[in-house]
């Protein structure tokens, strides 16, 4: 279902300042794909749809780890785009293909950022001289043009997940079958990312063996219920 123009805007908005706060500000945690499709949830008047494409894409988010100068997926754009997609629809003929435009939309914002960082980095360049001599106004001036550098690439990705997501809403009608098809990949891929990089960061070990009883007693309170 198409949304509503300021709803659109709102959601554009939105969806700069989910990717400003992954690295630049304010960093409180805003960009974490539940926190971000709560939010994009209230803002589409459906908040169950951005809980869900919050809660997958979450899990897929939990397998990285967004540290120095490592090119990572940008999930909090993608994630505006997604529920977007998802509001007002079926959510298992909806799901999945949402959860599709934003893994595709995340890994071009990684790779966005990396452009973002070199112009940066030539930017600290070209006032090397300013710098060593400690001037404010430079030191700010290259502040501001960092932070509006991330916005512009932020806003410019969100405004495309969102033409796309629009788009696919009119246009793709995909049957049934394959609807809960991609639905159930992504579940399947979301969990099998979630659990992989739980044991990648549990390592050997005790905290290996805490992982699995966590596991064990997660599933079994799940299946008592």
């Amino acid at each position: 279902m198409s949304l509503a123009l300021g709803t659109e805007v709102a959601l554009a908005a939105w969806g700069t300042v989910v990717g400003l706060d992954l690295v630049s500000a304010p960093q409180a945690m805003l960009s974490r794909p539940l926190v971000t499709g709560a939010i994009a949830g209230v803002i589409a008047q459906d908040v169950e749809a951005g809980l869900r494409i919050g809660v997958v894409l979450e899990l897929f988010a939990l397998d990285v780890l967004p540290i120095g100068a490592v090119r990572y997926p940008d999930f909090g754009p993608a994630t505006v785009a997604a529920v977007a997609l998802a509001a007002n629809a079926p959510w298992e003929m909806s799901l999945g293909v949402s959860v599709a435009l934003a893994l595709l939309l995340a890994v071009v914002g990684g790779w966005a950022m990396q452009r973002v960082r070199r112009a940066n980095a030539r930017a600290i360049q070209r006032h090397a001289a300013a710098l060593a001599a400690g001037e404010t106004r430079a030191i700010r001036g290259l502040q501001y043009a960092a932070l509006s550098r991330d916005a512009g690439r932020s806003l410019a990705l969100v405004v495309v997940g969102l033409v796309v997501a629009a788009w696919a809403a009119r246009s793709l009608r995909p049957d049934r079958v394959t609807a809960l098809t991609l639905t159930l990949v992504a579940l399947g891929a979301g969990v099998a990312a979630a659990v992989g990089g739980a044991v990648r960061g549990a390592g050997h070990g005790r905290r290996l063996r805490w992982l699995g009883a966590g596991l064990a007693v997660g599933t079994l309170a799940a299946l008592l219920r």
